[in-house]
């Protein structure tokens, strides 16, 4: 890990350890990262929220880094992950907290204020609608066969040992083709060959693997190294397991609540929501 990011301190959570990263005090704000990264996919927002007087807080998720990676695929499922951010809350004797999602990250935290509304002050989700799972209906695997293909990288996903693929020599290549910027404009991406605009696993898999990959890395080989060598010591069947609870029916969250103050911000090619309680 980079020297200027903390070390973490663990705690248990319904029967599971926790890698858990603060900086600063005040308000506490918890992050929630998506896939396939970890806590220090908040190297930058950690030290801003701690400067501008709030307590920032990451956990490496459930399957992720130095975090417990249970076995069992059901629990990986929504509620249970909303129970581990709420045992992170109980672990540090707080009443409620501002939740901060991104991709799957932003799954989580959109489901906090329906499964733990006393304990939430607010939600903001990064690159992840509100509540996309239930709009996919009861079928969240048709759903995606339907709008993207059946080669689509979740799909893809539901075979087991797929992340076998993966192989401790190809996942730096994998890891360093992954976390570039987008090589395209939109117009070129909707003209694209379908197995592009249908994020087929096998065309990203092929491009990331590419010896010269396209687009621009996102980050220095440094940064890098702290996802390949996290990887590479858990492996991705913990977080690849987090989709295999998407396979049948999303009738696991619950009904739709109205009556919550709703905002929304765009920016250039990316979308922030808040969701805020009375």
């Amino acid at each position: 890990m980079r020297t200027d990011f903390p070390e973490p301190y663990f705690i248990r959570a319904h029967g599971i350890r926790l890698a858990v990263y603060e900086q600063g005090g005040g308000f506490p704000v918890v992050f929630c990262h998506g896939f396939p990264e970890l806590a220090f996919s908040w190297r930058y927002q950690l030290p801003a929220l701690a400067a501008a007087g709030f307590r920032a807080i990451a956990l490496d998720q459930r399957g992720y880094g130095r975090s417990d990676k249970s076995d069992s695929v059901a629990e990986y499922d929504l509620p249970h992950l909303a129970d581990d951010l709420i045992g992170v809350l109980d672990a540090l004797e707080l009443e409620k907290a501002v939740f901060c999602g991104h991709d799957w990250g932003g799954h989580v935290v959109w489901e906090m204020p329906i499964l733990h509304p006393e304990r939430v002050a607010g939600v903001i989700g990064l690159n992840t609608p509100h509540r996309y799972f239930r709009r996919m209906g009861e079928d969240p695997a048709g759903w995606v066969r339907n709008h993207f293909s059946a080669g689509n990288y979740r799909l893809a996903f539901l075979q087991k040992g797929i992340e076998n693929e993966l192989t401790a020599d190809l996942l730096p290549r994998f890891l360093g083709g992954l976390f570039r910027a987008r090589p395209l404009t939109m117009a070129e991406f909707i003209d694209a060959p379908p197995a592009v605009r249908n994020l087929e696993w096998d065309f990203i898999q092929a491009a990331a693997l590419d010896p010269d990959p396209a687009g621009s890395p996102l980050m220095s080989p440094e940064d890098l190294q702290v996802y390949v060598e996290a990887f590479s010591a858990g492996g991705l069947t913990g977080p690849i397991n987090w989709y295999r609870t998407c396979t049948g029916t999303t009738s696991f969250l619950p009904a739709p609540v109205t009556g919550y103050p709703f905002r929304a911000s765009w920016f250039p090619q990316k979308t922030t929501s808040f969701y805020l309680r009375n």
